[in-house]
């Protein structure tokens, strides 16, 4: 488990391409956070942390990007479900930020995706600012890729539960995300 004086982790970066087996093959999208030094500002070193699945909040684009109305996801707080490791099913080399923005259950994009997951646009070259609040487990392969998807949506329904905290830091953490900017 993350050592608890780690957390919260900040970051503000941009989103780049990964591997697309989120969206097309788990019907689970991830915003990739882009690792290169120039482009990444991170509060810890994130290589550091136990690779694993975490929970946070996240946002794409700048507060004001969220003029374009409550269906818009650009300058909305997102609960975050959020991968860093090297996604061992996959036999990944490089460690990956991978967060899956979790779209309110009334939105119309909440259940979009193949798997009833939220399918938001492509956020490629935007920024995104991201907390990451809690260790949820550590990461693991799986044989198949039901299992895979099982195990994401349960980290998906523990993220949404753990962001419904009224501990200051959460509060705190969500602020943040809604109000940073680049």
């Amino acid at each position: 488990m993350s050592n608890p004086s780690q957390l919260p982790i900040r970051m503000i970066s941009r989103v780049v391409r990964g591997f697309g087996r989120g969206s097309k093959e788990l019907g689970i999208p991830t915003a990739n956070v882009c690792l290169e030094n120039d482009v990444l500002r991170c509060s810890v070193d994130y290589k550091s942390l136990p690779t694993g699945i975490y929970w946070g909040f996240a946002r794409i684009g700048e507060p004001s990007d969220n003029e374009a109305g409550a269906d818009s996801v650009l300058g909305h707080v997102h609960i975050a479900a959020i991968s860093i490791g090297y996604n061992p099913t996959y036999n990944n080399k490089e460690l990956t930020v991978e967060p899956h923005l979790i779209a309110d259950s009334q939105h119309p994009k909440r259940h979009a995706s193949s798997t009833g997951e939220t399918q938001f646009q492509n956020f490629y070259e935007r920024t995104i600012f991201l907390s990451v609040l809690g260790y949820l487990r550590p990461e693991m392969p799986f044989e198949g890729l039901e299992k895979l998807i099982d195990a994401i949506k349960k980290d998906i329904t523990d993220s949404i539960e753990l962001a419904k905290s009224t501990d200051p830091s959460v509060i705190s953490e969500r602020n943040w995300v809604e109000t940073a900017s680049a």
